[in-house]
């Protein structure tokens, strides 16, 4: 009995043994998962039971600089999947992208790739994008909710729209499927735009079966308000499409600038693209030229020459400049002007565009002086914040420039410039020295509706406001009797400069066909309101490759449309005007007379412009030209209907308080119009 006892007592020592190994086992593992694994855990657990998915916030409007709406977000639908809750990806891939009625093969394959996905740990995704909203239509989303399809669902989203399609597509950009923006603006100022991202949170049960869907909205982007003016960059990339059509060329840029406060008030390119549909478009369509593309820019660099000649006092603007011979030598290099003219005064190297004069003044200065006034107004340097992708161009250290590399700088070659570059140099000149940053954005509002506005930024002063008013003088001379007399317009002191430049083709060497043909100018030359660059890639028209012929009849349409629209009125007194009568015999000593011979009838001259005078609104539509009328406190009386034939008192007359102005509308006859000049 005692054996028997002690055997048991042994036994459930033993037992009682184990059980409290098991027992401290057990509670070390319930210790080391729940204290010291508790967070992996429980993070294990979560992905395993829901599954969370960032839904994008609204993108911020952005609007011109009078609030109209450029870019917005606008309220749909992204498609959706389940894919736990789908037997057939295949199937209802297929199903799927008949409602959508526009999937390619590969996007078919890719759908039901989405709808078969699976997680890390071997179950089916719980949640899978179909398609984002800024690719699926009202009518597609209706179409695939009539399937009613299992494990399909809608998810409210945003979708980027542009309204006005083609108009600033290079300035705004696109956004793309991933919410985020691409290229322009949209890039730039991604991080103010986009807003803070919402959530969707997808609960799942033990088999991995959704049963809930919780979420919170993000917060919206800001806005962002433009300087860019809609209108004025209608008319800018309407003349620069006009320009290019004309003169069959490969492309061209426009640029428009407040040179008191360096806002660009509209940026075009040719050719462009539609941001809502940016898939479409090829590489080429997208690129912003104006910022992007660089050129040798020709005669219209010697604006910087004549500036550092001027401002060091090497010439006056009346100072002889010796070119007879129409030719100089550099070794064994020469470089001839289109015409001997002889000896002419600074001033006339600037208006008629001497290659050989600029060369001499160039000469004169030395590399070191001409190279610091390069880098005074900007060039080699990137200058505008808002533009992302711009390009510094292209500047050789002066202290390498031999002789023959001078004498190429003094005239626009041998250095590389935007579009950009160029009119921010030409906006110094206009404003009387200083180099402003350019700006597109004039404001950013918070999603509160708070302002925070961009003031202009004076990078340095380039030159002095006296060598400024001489240059301007001399820049006004190339329209009045230099290179750019097609660029005049009747009322108007315009300063501007001609500039023609080979194109280097695929080998390196200039193209004996390419050219770039530009001009860029500003006016009201004495108190300028704008500054305007038009840039021809590879004209092959009827006018031929100048930028006399090609570039400064595009500044024409753009400045006189743009002056008609701010409201601003002649500062000259206007000649009298000529009206043509015709008689029924003819007359031999009036050349080319249409029909017969005509009486010159001469009116008198209007007054020259007063502190308030009347616009031109000749070529405005209606809505245009009663907006023009009520900034100067006019009431407008209109009759008839299309745009502005004639205009009642006539432009450049004084604003009298409570005068009407009548307006008579129609619709104008087609005429065409042509001029060659040939520098």
């Amino acid at each position: 009995m005692n054996h028997w006892q002690a055997t048991i007592r042994r036994r459930i020592v033993i037992a009682a043994a184990l059980f409290a190994a098991w027992t401290v086992v057990i509670e070390g593992q319930l210790v080391h998962l729940q204290v010291f694994r508790r967070a992996a855990l429980q993070t294990w657990a979560d992905r395993q039971r829901q599954s969370t998915m960032y839904v994008p916030a609204k993108r911020g409007d952005i609007l011109d600089r009078r609030g109209q709406v450029l870019a917005t977000s606008i309220d749909a639908e992204a498609i959706f999947a389940v894919p736990a809750e789908i037997q057939d990806p295949a199937g209802t891939a297929q199903l799927l992208c008949g409602a959508l009625g526009d999937c390619t093969a590969r996007e078919r394959d890719t759908i039901a790739g989405q709808l078969s996905r699976r997680r890390q740990n071997g179950h089916k995704a719980a949640f899978a994008y179909v398609r984002r909203a800024n690719r699926v239509s009202a009518e597609q989303a209706r179409r695939v909710a009539a399937l009613a399809l299992p494990g399909i669902g809608f998810l409210k989203d945003t979708r980027r729209a542009y309204p006005n399609n083609e108009l600033a597509a290079h300035l705004l950009g696109y956004v793309g499927l991933d919410n985020i923006g691409r290229n322009g603006i949209e890039a730039a100022y991604n991080k103010w735009i986009s807003g803070r991202d919402g959530t969707v949170l997808i609960q799942i049960d033990g088999r991995q079966r959704p049963y809930g869907r919780l979420g919170h909205e993000g917060t919206p982007g800001a806005t962002l308000q433009l300087t860019i003016d809609q209108y004025l960059q209608h008319v800018a990339e309407r003349e620069l499409h006009a320009a290019v059509e004309e003169n069959h060329a490969a492309g061209g840029s426009v640029v428009m600038m407040d040179p008191s406060t360096g806002e660009v008030l509209a940026l075009a390119n040719e050719p462009t693209f539609n941001p809502n549909r940016y898939g479409e478009a090829n590489l080429d369509q997208r690129r912003n030229r104006a910022i992007q593309d660089v050129y040798e820019p020709g005669s219209t660099f010697k604006i910087v020459t004549a500036s550092a000649a001027l401002e060091e006092g090497v010439l006056a603007p009346d100072a002889p400049v010796d070119v007879t011979g129409g030719l100089i030598r550099l070794g064994s290099r020469v470089v001839r002007d289109t015409h001997n003219y002889g000896v002419l005064t600074f001033t006339d190297v600037i208006a008629k565009s001497s290659n050989v004069g600029a060369i001499r003044i160039g000469l004169s200065l030395g590399a070191e002086r001409l190279g610091r006034y390069v880098r005074r107004f900007g060039f080699g340097t990137r200058l505008s914040p808002d533009l992302g992708g711009e390009n510094a161009g292209i500047v050789w250290d002066p202290a390498r420039w031999n002789e023959s590399a001078l004498a190429s700088v003094a005239m626009g070659y041998q250095i590389s410039v935007t579009a950009l570059q160029m009119a921010t140099a030409a906006s110094a000149v206009a404003n009387g020295g200083n180099l402003i940053q350019p700006r597109v954005v004039k404001a950013i509002i918070s999603p509160e509706g708070v302002p925070t506005e961009v003031r202009p930024h004076v990078l340095r002063r380039a030159i002095q406001k006296s060598t400024a008013d001489e240059l301007t003088a001399m820049m006004e001379a190339v329209v009045e009797r230099g290179t750019a007399r097609v660029a005049q317009i009747p009322g108007y002191t315009i300063a501007g400069k001609t500039g023609t430049a080979h194109k280097l083709d695929n080998s390196g060497h200039y193209s004996p066909s390419d050219y770039n043909a530009s001009f860029v100018g500003f006016l009201p030359s004495r108190k300028p309101a704008m500054t305007i660059i038009v840039v021809i890639d590879s004209p092959h028209g009827a006018h031929g490759y100048y930028g006399a012929s090609v570039a400064a009849p595009a500044f024409k349409r753009i400045a006189e449309t743009t002056m008609r629209y701010l409201g601003i009125g002649p500062n000259l007194v206007s000649p009298p005007v000529v009206f043509a009568r015709q008689h029924a015999a003819p007359r031999e000593d009036v050349a080319a007379a249409p029909a017969g011979p005509v009486t010159i009838v001469r009116t008198s001259a209007p007054k020259g412009a007063a502190s308030a005078v009347v616009p031109d609104l000749i070529g405005l539509s209606a809505r245009e030209a009663i907006r023009v009328l009520a900034r100067v406190g006019l009431r407008p009386r209109v009759s008839g209907d299309g745009i502005v034939l004639q205009q009642e008192p006539r432009p450049g007359s004084p604003v009298n308080p409570g005068m009407a102005c009548s307006l008579a509308l129609g619709r104008p006859a087609s005429a065409g119009t042509g001029s060659d000049q040939r520098q």
